[in-house]
């Protein structure tokens, strides 16, 4: 194998790694962080059909109003109903992975 053609190999390699633990990378994908987070164990897989009746559903919920629920619970300025479980949850999802998990879940 040529010189040029492993260095464009590795190079390529090493972009796809980067791009592959990057949260900026993961968190376009607001269906992937979905599923990756946990969120469809709760929540259900398609977020409106919860395990429990306590836990809401979220689907089409408004864009702004998830994130904010997302920031209030991470931060602990929201400490009621059911946030005391999802504060665990949260504590996994990256600050810039929420914008990505509102979209997904208002579109639906």
């Amino acid at each position: 194998m040529s010189k040029k053609i492993l260095k464009t190999t590795f190079a390529t390699m090493a972009t796809c790694l980067v791009l592959a633990t990057s949260h900026s990378a993961f968190a376009a994908d607001g269906k992937a962080l979905y599923t990756a987070k946990g969120c469809a164990a709760c929540h259900g897989a398609d977020a409106k059909t919860p395990i429990m009746p306590v836990y809401p559903k979220i689907a089409g919920q408004n864009k702004e109003y998830i994130e904010q629920q997302l920031k209030d619970i991470k931060s602990g300025d929201r400490s009621n109903g059911q946030s005391a479980a999802m504060k665990g949850i949260m504590a996994s999802v990256a600050d810039d992975e929420i914008p990505a998990l509102a979209e997904y879940l208002s579109g639906l």
